[in-house]
């Protein structure tokens, strides 16, 4: 058996997939084929960040969350994250710092998005995509991580790159 292509659409593919587990039982599987992602957390200060309230059709509203955005072909992800921080924020980084990276869905996509925390922030023209309605919301690190908390704030890509930031910073404590 191949891998088939059962979806296709721009980027987004969907393929099916012979596959023998690691238990010998074989199966198919789908799996969203994703080109990759990165997600950025804007400093405004050491204790400011710079957040999003997007709408997102598939929850059915604004969720709050940090930039982010595919891979475009060819493009690093620091170059990603520098890119849709411009775009969605009107924020150029000076310093772009990796946090690690995540697998969003590994049960059906291969989608990985790269974390990053971005300083030295100067303005330059937002560029927002016809399909992104976005406000600006600034508030301290520590009512972000609040937010998490509450759930207020729920994207997971998010969530995690707020907290590996206050980490890296030595607000969640030692490792």
């Amino acid at each position: 058996m191949s891998n088939d292509t059962v979806y296709q659409r721009g980027w987004f593919r969907v393929t099916r997939e012979p596959v023998t587990l690691p238990n010998g039982h074989a199966t198919e599987l789908d799996i969203v084929r994703h080109p990759g992602a990165s997600a950025v957390v804007p400093f405004l200060s050491d204790a400011e960040v710079l957040l999003i309230r997007q709408y997102r059709h598939a929850t059915g509203s604004a969720i709050l969350e940090v930039p982010a955005g595919k891979l475009d072909p060819g493009e690093t992800p620091a170059e990603c994250a520098a890119r849709e921080l411009e775009e969605e924020t009107g924020q150029r980084a000076g310093r772009i710092e990796g946090l690690g990276s995540i697998w969003t869905s590994p049960g059906f996509t291969d989608e990985q998005i790269h974390l990053f925390a971005a300083e030295s922030l100067e303005p330059v023209a937002q560029q927002l995509d016809t399909d992104e309605v976005i406000e600006l919301v600034e508030v301290p690190l520590r009512r972000a991580l609040e937010w998490i908390w509450s759930g207020r704030l729920t994207d997971a890509k998010s969530a995690l790159a707020l907290v590996k930031a206050a980490e890296r910073r030595g607000l969640l404590g030692a490792r």
